[in-house]
This record gives structure tokens, C-alpha cells and sequence, in this order.
């Protein structure tokens, strides 16, 4: 009788992740390996990245990482959270133009509408059914239901969203092609900025009073 089990969590990161460097959205690699170090940090020099450690001081350990096999606490507002595997917690990711995400969401959680600028991000459905979308830039919505072992498309840079449509905990698996793609919420970004985005500049942008703002602010305060 055939196996139609769906992939385990590793090997799933593995495929969505291995499906992107062709088309990756950071610099060429001009080695093997660059594993990031981070110590560099402490010194005066920055890049755009991560200097390389010396070879002799590489690891397999700098190439592994058990973040994503621990769901995330949900136990928030929004009812999802985002564990994330980018250059900054596994360094073998350095120069790779990959990196992946674990999003875990209670029941009815949602992702709010958020943006990578520099990736394109691929989702790939562990358990639970989603609705996603995403906007363009032409204000058009592209929006459907995603189920278990299924797999959405969000481009790079636009608005997107995914909500758990069900009464039972929900997963996803993203990949991205960068090794740090960002990500810019978009409620948090205009209210919980520091300096803060004037008031009366989001009270004409959105049309309403100006201690509405003040009020929706209080909620998210700059992190």
C-alpha cells in the first residue's frame, strides 16, 4: 500500500528551501562556505552581510539549527507566532540566499498584513487549512483557502496575510530566497514607529480623528 504521508518538518524546510537559490535575491557566493561570524559585530567594520569565519574555526554545528522543530507560543493577539532560521541564528545560512520560517497559529490566528522587502516567500501547509492573500500594487487582492500539504506563492515586497480558518492550531512552513528577507508589519510599522509618525499625518491617511490614532498607537508601542 503507498505511503501518503506528508513530508516531516525537516524535510519539508529542506525542499522549499532548496527550490529557491536559482533565483535568489541576495549576492552571488564567491566560496563554498561563508559561515557568518558574528563576532565581526563587535568591531568597527560592517558589511552588507556577515564577514566569514575561518575555515578552521568552521563546524558541522554552524550548519544546523532545532529551532523550527518547537511550535511557537501563540498565546498572543493576533494568535500566531513566527520562528524564524535566517542569518542571524544559523550563520551557515551566510552567502546562501535562503532561509526559512515556522508561523504556528492558534484557532482563527492570524499573520497580519506584513511585507518582506527582499524576498519572494513560499508556504508550504505542515497542518490546518489558512485563507492567504496578497495585494499588488494595482490594489488587487489574490486571495484563496490553502489546506494541509498545499503550497502558496507571496512575491516579493507585496502586502500579505494568512489567517487559520479553523477551530484546531494550524502550521506553515516558509521559505525565502534571502539569507535575511525582513519584515516590515504594516500596522506596527505606521502606529509603533520610534520616532512615531506624526498623528495628523495618519488621521488625513487613514480619515479619522486624531485620538483615534492616538488610541490604536497605545496599542502597539515601539519595539
Amino acid at each position: 500500500m503507498a505511503n501518503n504521508k506528508l513530508p516531516a518538518l525537516p524535510l519539508a524546510a529542506v525542499l522549499l528551501a532548496l527550490a529557491a537559490p536559482s533565483l535568489a535575491g541576495d549576492p552571488d557566493m564567491l566560496q563554498d562556505i561563508c559561515v557568518a561570524d558574528y563576532k565581526s559585530l563587535n568591531g568597527p567594520l560592517r558589511l552588507n552581510g556577515f564577514p566569514c569565519k575561518r575555515l578552521e574555526n568552521v563546524t558541522a554545528d554552524d550548519f544546523f539549527s532545532g529551532l523550527l522543530a518547537i511550535p511557537g507560543d501563540t498565546g498572543n493577539a493576533a494568535g500566531s507566532a513566527v520562528t524564524v532560521a535566517n542569518v542571524e541564528r544559523l550563520p551557515g545560512l551566510n552567502t546562501q540566499g535562503v532561509s526559512v520560517a515556522r508561523i504556528d497559529f492558534a484557532p482563527w490566528g492570524v499573520n497580519p498584513p506584513h511585507t518582506h522587502p527582499r524576498a519572494t516567500e513560499v508556504i508550504f501547509v505542515l497542518q490546518g487549512s489558512l485563507d492567504v492573500g496578497f495585494v499588488t500594487t494595482a490594489n488587487r487582492l489574490y486571495a484563496r483557502t490553502v489546506c494541509r500539504g498545499e503550497v502558496f506563492v507571496f512575491p516579493r515586497g507585496l502586502v500579505h496575510y494568512q489567517r487559520n480558518n479553523g477551530g484546531t492550531p494550524a502550521a506553515v512552513m516558509s521559505a525565502f530566497n534571502s539569507q535575511l528577507p525582513g519584515t516590515q508589519a504594516v500596522v506596527q510599522t505606521l502606529f509603533g514607529a520610534s520616532p512615531a509618525v506624526p498623528t495628523d499625518v495618519l488621521a488625513r491617511a487613514f480619515q479619522i480623528d486624531g485620538g483615534l490614532v492616538e488610541a490604536i498607537k497605545s496599542k502597539f508601542p515601539p519595539k
